[in-house]
């Protein structure tokens, strides 16, 4: 009985060195015991399984390792926002910069346009001082031709003959008695350079228009001068004569329509509208 209680004790025991469980008194008591060489054997394989890696081990590195892991796809995550933000504040300021020449560019736009008007405007006026100053040139031609022609005042001269422009308004028959009375007729053109010398005389304006000497009141169609000449040619708008309500009377018209040319400027009236005429009478030193 006490031989079997013995080793139950001892088991006991080397079960508790193993667990590291085996406190000093039971330490006592084994180095006490009978056989201490088993007791030993068992503790030297205890301490080395204590200090070979254990589980516990593994995992720690194992999370250490995932941590590091997370750790780099962090501060990589926080590098691509930080370049992200950065690229969004250069679009920002890119919009902003373009936004603000879009803004300086409309100002200028508008000037711009209106620059475009005024100078448009500035030629208008430039080509009617123009016209005028070509007309000023012709009659001072006119005054300095070496033929001894003798021009009443305000009467102008050209190629042999002396041309009057009314600034008052008559019907044709009262205009061409006018001009009988001061020795010559209402206007006889034959030729491209005599319609464009009278025409470039006449002020521009929105319809201004001239009497001279032509009619078809005796027969509707067939135009005759003043001078009892049947007409051949001439300078007609086109869609003119067009007898449109009785018209008789021949007129030249010039507008502020730069287009407009002075071989294509006649028209047909009525015979008792009142317009301003040009005159014609032959100079002393020619006859035509």
């Amino acid at each position: 009985m006490s031989t079997e209680a013995g080793s139950l004790a001892c088991e006991g025991m080397y079960t508790k060195l193993i667990d590291g469980s085996v406190d000093e008194e039971n330490t006592g008591n084994i180095l006490h015991s009978r056989d201490p060489q088993p007791v030993l054997a068992n503790s030297l394989t205890a301490v080395q399984q204590q200090t070979h890696p254990g589980p516990y081990r593994v995992a720690t590195m194992c999370l250490t390792a995932f941590c590091l892991i997370l750790l780099m796809v962090l501060v990589a995550m926080s590098v691509h926002q930080n370049s992200s933000r950065a690229e969004s504040k250069d679009q920002v300021s890119q919009n902003s910069s373009l936004s603000s020449m879009m803004q300086k560019a409309c100002p200028n736009v508008t000037a711009l346009t209106e620059e475009k008007k005024t100078l448009k405007k500035e030629n208008k006026e430039l080509i009617q001082e123009i016209d005028e100053l070509k007309s000023k040139i012709q009659q001072l031609e006119a005054t300095l031709t070496p033929e001894p022609v003798r021009c009443a005042e305000n009467w102008l001269y050209f190629n042999g003959s002396c041309y009057f422009i009314s600034v008052f308004s008559m019907s044709w028959r009262e205009s061409q008695k006018y001009c009988k009375n001061k020795g010559g007729h209402l206007a006889i053109i034959h030729t491209a350079e005599e319609q464009t010398f009278l025409w470039n005389l006449l002020p521009r304006g929105h319809w201004n228009s001239y009497w001279f000497g032509i009619s078809d009141e005796k027969l509707e169609g067939d135009w005759y001068w003043v001078d009892g000449t049947k007409l051949v040619g001439g300078f007609w708008e086109e869609g003119e004569p067009n007898n449109h309500i009785n018209e008789d009377c021949g007129y030249i018209v010039k507008t502020e329509v730069l287009t407009r040319v002075a071989t294509k400027s006649w028209y047909d009236a009525p015979c008792y509208m009142s317009l301003p005429w040009i005159c014609e009478k032959k100079t002393e030193s020619t006859s035509r």
